[in-house]
């Protein structure tokens, strides 16, 4: 049973790696062809030759970072209901409603934005198809809201009692207490629920691809269509094996596995200090 498990164990750490040297090596063609900081700092533009990521780079980044920015709030709000700042019963469902959230499949998402979302900015704003930023950013927030609430409830309820009875003592109600107590006491877990979270906003792909508009080009504006490093994954794999186009998509992989694998280690760093604090 050890072996077992100490094989488990190294399959564990070494199919990580072994993923980011496959799709270094595929990419290879790339690199004798270009510098690595013209593929990371150039246009895509394979017509003439330009085979670089960074719109897609900037698009990914605005997009994860951008949602971050509307989930944040909301899970931050819903936390604190179930927390204790709302009535047990509606609490109990307030939980088991997001818990049921967090297992809606993505491709549910990206439906309900081209049947629901693009028509209705396209009629607001006038503008283009009405696939663009705005329409990918609104459900992708919606999807990594559960998943940053239970994160931040969570750590809510790491908060030793102590604490918060002590600020009852000193006469501080409910509301008092989370925002002056809770809230500051949790920051550790509620930065690494956040990181964790853009990590999941970064890597995803089918809201991307159904909704952003897929336009290889740095947007200038959330009504702007943009291709995320997923979404041109998605679109470039049906090219031909031997072309650069193809090469690309696997720089794009290594682009996404190293800012995620930096992200989960960050939470995790975040999140080993933080037991170590309270313990």
């Amino acid at each position: 049973m050890r072996t077992f498990l100490a094989a488990a164990t190294l399959a564990a750490a070494v199919l990580p790696l072994a993923i980011l040297v496959f799709v270094t090596l595929l990419a290879l063609p790339l690199y004798n062809s270009f510098s690595f900081a013209d593929l990371l700092t150039g246009h895509w533009d394979p017509m003439h030759r330009g085979y670089g990521i960074f719109p897609m780079m900037v698009t990914s980044f605005l997009l994860a970072v951008s949602s971050l920015a509307v989930a944040f709030p909301v899970s931050l709000g819903c936390a604190g209901l179930i927390y204790g700042l709302a009535p047990p019963v509606v609490a109990g469902l307030l939980k088991r409603l997001v818990q049921v959230m967090t297992g809606f499949p993505t491709v549910v998402y990206g439906f309900v934005g081209v049947f629901v979302l693009v028509p209705a900015v396209r009629e607001v704003f006038q503008q283009g198809s009405g696939r663009c930023l705005l329409s990918a950013l609104i459900p992708l927030s919606l999807m990594i809201t559960p998943t940053m609430t239970l994160f931040f409830a969570d750590a809510f309820t790491a908060i030793p009692r102590e604490m918060l009875l002590g600020a009852a003592a000193l006469g501080a109600d409910p509301v008092q207490r989370f925002v002056l107590v809770v809230i500051p006491s949790a920051g550790r877990g509620l930065a690494a629920g956040t990181v964790l979270s853009f990590g999941r906003a970064l890597g995803d792909t089918l809201i991307a691809l159904m909704l952003a508009g897929n336009a290889a080009q740095v947007p200038s504006g959330f009504l702007e269509s943009a291709r995320t490093l997923t979404a041109h994954i998605a679109l470039v794999i049906a090219a031909d094996f031997q072309s650069l186009e193809f090469a690309s998509i696997f720089l794009c992989g290594m682009v996404l596995y190293i800012l995620t694998s930096c992200a989960a280690l960050l939470a995790w760093k975040i999140r080993t200090s933080f037991g170590q604090g309270m313990s």
